[in-house]
């Protein structure tokens, strides 16, 4: 088995941030802000022909990792979409509600976890409940009106420590409301592709795939 890329190696690579790291990739200690060039080349290094294919598999790899996704999670949201195509009048929108209304990913957006690797892990251990049932599949997809709450049990732990004084700082984005006094969330309307967070062209995802 190779040896695994060190995360923020992953983000100098792709020249773009993915937030892999959590707190440090808000602060200076970022090394994309220090060396916002691939490791291994120097700043002012020529940089070889970039071909078609090339571009494609550098955008999946964006959002692969920027959603902490293996490669046959993102193939099978993109295989989905393609083969109820009729059913989508927009088949990027259809991705981004894919992608965003993950149990995982909306932990992370809440807050309730510093990345989203994070979130998987306190998802996978029960640490979360869905319209009152504990739910502990990381790709759980949520609805319009799904109830998100932490598990009583669950609010001791040290991770939990300070919460409602850390959410303050939080920016959720507009599908999700979150009620920081009695620590529920809800969501209450689809996401739009505008919430991705991340500069990537969804249409070259639909293409790498297709190819």
């Amino acid at each position: 088995m190779g040896k695994k890329e060190p995360k923020c190696k992953k983000c100098r690579r792709l020249k773009t941030k993915l937030f892999l790291k959590g707190e440090k990739c808000f602060s200076f200690k970022c090394p994309l802000v220090k060396k916002p060039y691939p490791p291994g080349e120097k700043p002012k290094k020529v940089v070889s022909r970039v071909t078609e294919y090339s571009k494609l598999l550098a955008e999946k790899q964006k959002l692969k990792l920027f959603y902490n996704l293996r490669d046959h999670q993102l193939k099978r949201y993109v295989k989905e979409i393609l083969e109820k195509s009729k059913k989508y009048q927009d088949l990027d929108q259809a991705l981004v509600e894919k992608l965003e209304l993950r149990l995982d990913n909306v932990i992370f957006r809440l807050g309730l976890a510093v990345s989203r690797a994070q979130a998987r892990q306190l998802v996978s251990h029960k640490y979360f409940l869905i319209n009152k049932r504990p739910v502990n599949i990381p790709s759980y997809q949520l609805k319009v009106g799904d109830l998100i709450e932490i598990k009583p049990q669950k609010l001791k732990k040290k991770i939990f420590q300070n919460l409602k004084e850390r959410l303050k700082n939080v920016q959720i984005p507009e599908y999700l409301e979150f009620d920081l006094e009695k620590l529920q969330a809800r969501v209450v309307s689809k996401p739009k592709v505008e919430d991705l967070g991340i500069p990537v062209d969804l249409h070259s995802i639909f293409e790498f795939y297709t190819k």
